[in-house]
């Protein structure tokens, strides 16, 4: 069986060094808010680009406090407008709706899976706040014309970057999660900079921004005892911390096995049945691989049976789930186009070359 994602193997090529970290922690009898945190908080920072790294409790945590900040600062306010990616995954938007706020849905380019910059500037209003900008996929959401256009409104850049640790922005040295005014980071155990739980960050180079934020995560309080906020507890503890702090030693080497991987598939697949992926001068970290197929569950099934697990990202997209009744009607041509037809086959850093060529021979005998 060659599984979607193998994270006892993916985990395992660290072993010893995850091992040796998760020790460390229980022996100090220091669990919450010690120097763990601090190192692989000041260590992601550098590494992504920006001032400021705040863990916190997942990925959804790090938008809903990235949002209430802003609203805390008097940025925002209730019934304020966030233009959000259609096709993403429901996080993004459940951040947006939790804080009031409503969020405007913007189609994807089929050709990158990333939301349309040509369609934007018809989504904004005078009550659009911000562009929250999702790279899905791994691959870099980012334009100069989504930038010229947050400059022109005068909105804010907010970034989610839960599936694109490593990511760059074109061929330049600048990484996602440091581009806009602010990102979000998921570290759930699946993702290419995955903890051993859930756990996630909130990036920034806003010194105001990154203080509340903090607060926020600790109950509202930047001072014990004190609560300057109606705060929540969204904080990232001392063993996810120090799991992450060993494996982003690693991240940029894992993401060349994955890009190494993703290479086969696009090199050796030919298939007129089947659409992969070319995101032709985007960086991908490829968190995960995309087809897409009319015969998509024929598909699965097939791979199935042969002993390949894949996945589906998204079925149902989010106008279109019972949460958001009120979307239901919508129609948005291009994201209910992706969420029939793509099928998400295994890409990571511990895949072997046979296993890859395998998974290769079975799309080209799909028919």
């Amino acid at each position: 069986m060659i599984k979607y994602l193998d994270l006892k193997r993916i985990n395992d090529l660290h072993g010893a060094e995850l091992r040796e970290a998760v020790n460390r922690i229980l022996d100090s009898g220091w669990y919450l808010k010690g120097e763990a945190t601090r190192q692989f908080e000041a260590h992601y920072a550098e590494y992504i680009g920006t001032k400021h790294c705040i863990g916190c409790g997942n990925g959804l945590d790090a938008l809903t406090l990235i949002l209430r900040a802003y609203i805390e600062m008097g940025m925002m306010t209730v019934g304020d407008e966030i233009i959000v990616p259609a096709n993403t995954y429901i996080a993004s938007i459940l951040a947006i709706s939790e804080c009031g706020l409503k969020p405007v849905l913007v189609e994807p380019d089929i050709a990158t899976f990333q939301m349309d910059d040509s369609k934007i500037e018809a989504a904004i209003t005078v009550r659009t706040k911000a562009i929250m900008i999702v790279h899905l996929y791994g691959v870099c959401a980012y334009t100069e014309r989504i930038a010229d256009i947050c400059r022109r409104y005068d909105l804010k850049l907010i970034e989610d970057n839960a599936q694109a640790h490593g990511c760059r922005f074109g061929d330049q040295s600048t990484r996602t999660g440091s581009l806009g005014s602010a990102a979000g980071h998921s570290f759930y155990p699946g993702k290419n900079l995955g903890a051993l739980g859930d756990a996630g960050a909130v990036t920034t180079d806003d010194d105001e921004l990154a203080a509340i934020v903090r607060a926020l995560g600790n109950y509202g309080s930047h001072q014990k005892y004190v609560h300057d906020y109606r705060g929540r507890n969204s904080r990232i503890d001392e063993f996810q911390a120090a799991v992450l702090d060993v494996k982003l030693r690693y991240l940029d080497e894992d993401n060349d096995r994955r890009k190494a991987i993703a290479h086969i598939y696009i090199n050796k697949v030919e298939n007129p049945l089947l659409r992969l992926p070319r995101f032709k001068s985007r960086d991908c970290v490829w968190h995960i691989f995309p087809i897409l197929c009319e015969q998509r569950d024929e598909l699965q099934k097939f791979l199935s049976g042969h002993d390949v697990e894949t996945q589906i990202h998204y079925p149902i997209p989010p106008h279109k789930q019972k949460c958001y009744a009120g979307w239901n009607s919508l129609s948005l041509p291009v994201t209910e186009l992706i969420a029939a037809q793509e099928l998400s086959i295994p890409c990571h850093q511990a895949m072997t070359q046979e296993e890859a060529d395998r998974i290769v021979d079975l799309l080209n005998d799909f028919c």
